[in-house]
């Protein structure tokens, strides 16, 4: 069962920001040194002094990132730079984005306090591997906050779109919150809603119990950082209720059947590569691939788009153009047998399996370490790359479809590193979820 709740949100105070243009932030594991500090620049109570502030020379266990977290949270809480809902309610946020090729899309996204729940009982499910270091540095913000401060992005079944018809009327009759365009990343409109009618939020609730398995799109670390938190608190308070709130973790749920989920391809730039040109690979990769040389960019973007799910296919360049069809999924079922099939039939598996490791030679290892290869989501400063010599040459991708994320972590199959790249990110400072007490 899908048990959501809604929450007493901490939200920054709409009397004193009535745009939060200057204190929103992407997630933190987008943000770098460079935006870190233009995070900084544009005001002395943006969020990422929260999320992922500055390390100094002199941090100790009595003053480090997590106890200035900690120390903003009482300040701006003194100052009322942040307040709370003063009733538990639901949250909309609708995102609307134009791609390169000039669609514009909006997604929808419904915010709740999610309980818990462990994946091998199933109502969770996870779609990639996560790492030790992000969980351990998520957790050590939680314990010295005790605050759900971003957003997991989670994918929910719903093809009647039941959930958003009841939505709907609230949000055509109701202004939005917020409603800004700057984010450090290309414009993206954000519309947010406050959901505090009763009688909505129970039907929405109780719409939600039957929508499973949900499956995290972003933030496996944050959400298997909850599950550790919720332990430790289990094990520090025996007699807590139910419903208190380390058992929840704040959730966007956004609908596999929105026509706004864009997931955007990751493309592969291989550089300083000396083992064979491109030539000779493309001559390697005889065997598997029906190759074909294209006249432009244009043609062989074109011919990339056209692909079909049983003959994945990659553009690829080193100065001349070409599409690469695997002539059979047989191949897959050769070099990884112990694979499911849905996942043997993903692109960047078969990138990765046939062409990077077995033809080009490369390792798993040498691949993680990031030796020979740089993943990107605008193929523009590849082609670029190649032309100055500055790398070898390029794999162009289509994007992983949802029903292809959906099969695999059906299956219990992970899906291997830059796989999706859900667009847009889900901002961070819209809301957060208080860990402290109780869900009312």
């Amino acid at each position: 069962m899908t048990n959501i709740r809604p929450f007493r949100g901490l939200r920054y105070n709409p009397d004193k920001f009535c745009d939060l243009s200057d204190v929103i932030t992407m997630p933190y594991d987008r943000i770098h040194e460079a935006e870190q500090a233009q995070y900084y620049d544009l005001s002395p109570y943006n969020y990422v002094r929260v999320i992922l502030g500055r390390r100094t020379a002199d941090d100790n266990d009595e003053n480090n990132v997590y106890t200035r977290a900690r120390g903003y949270l009482w300040n701006w809480l003194a100052e009322e730079i942040f307040i709370r809902d003063p009733a538990p309610a639901l949250y909309v946020l609708e995102q609307t984005f134009k791609l390169p090729n000039g669609t514009v899309y909006t997604r929808r996204g419904l915010t709740a306090a999610l309980e818990l729940s462990t994946f091998d009982e199933g109502v969770v499910l996870p779609h990639e591997h996560t790492l030790s270091g992000p969980k351990v540095d998520r957790l050590n913000l939680t314990r010295a906050t005790a605050m759900a401060w971003e957003h997991i992005f989670m994918l929910y079944p719903d093809e009647a779109g039941a959930v958003n018809a009841l939505l709907q009327p609230f949000l055509d009759s109701h202004m939005p919150a917020l409603v800004h365009e700057k984010v450090i990343e290309p414009d993206v409109e954000q519309a947010f809603w406050v959901i505090n009618d009763p009688v909505l939020i129970a039907a929405v609730v109780a719409e939600m119990a039957n929508k499973q398995p949900l499956i995290i799109a972003d933030g496996h670390h944050r959400y298997e950082t909850a599950l550790n938190y919720r332990d430790e608190m289990r094990r520090q308070h025996p007699d807590a209720p139910p419903n208190a709130a380390f058992n929840y973790v704040m959730v966007t749920f956004v609908s596999m059947n929105d026509p706004g989920l864009v997931i955007l391809p990751t493309h592969r730039l291989i550089h300083s590569y000396t083992k064979m040109d491109g030539r000779a690979l493309l001559k390697g990769l005889e065997p598997y691939f029906v190759i074909e040389s294209m006249a432009d960019r244009t043609a062989m973007e074109a011919g990339l788009a056209a692909a079909t799910m049983d003959h994945p296919r990659f553009g690829f360049y080193d100065g001349n153009y070409a599409l690469l069809t695997l002539k059979t999924l047989n191949a897959m079922a050769a070099v990884a047998p112990d694979r499911d099939p849905h996942w043997r039939a993903l692109d960047v598996a078969v990138l990765h399996e046939l062409v990077i490791e077995r033809v080009m030679g490369l390792s798993k290892e040498s691949v993680r370490r990031l030796e020979n290869i740089t993943y990107l989501r605008d193929p523009e400063p590849g082609y670029v790359a190649v032309d100055k010599g500055e790398a070898n040459f390029m794999f162009l991708l289509n994007p992983t479809r949802i029903e292809q994320v959906r099969a695999c972590t059906v299956a219990g199959e992970r899906m291997p590193q830059k796989s999706t790249d859900f667009f847009p990110k889900i901002v961070s400072g819209l809301v957060a979820l208080p860990l402290h007490d109780t869900l009312d």
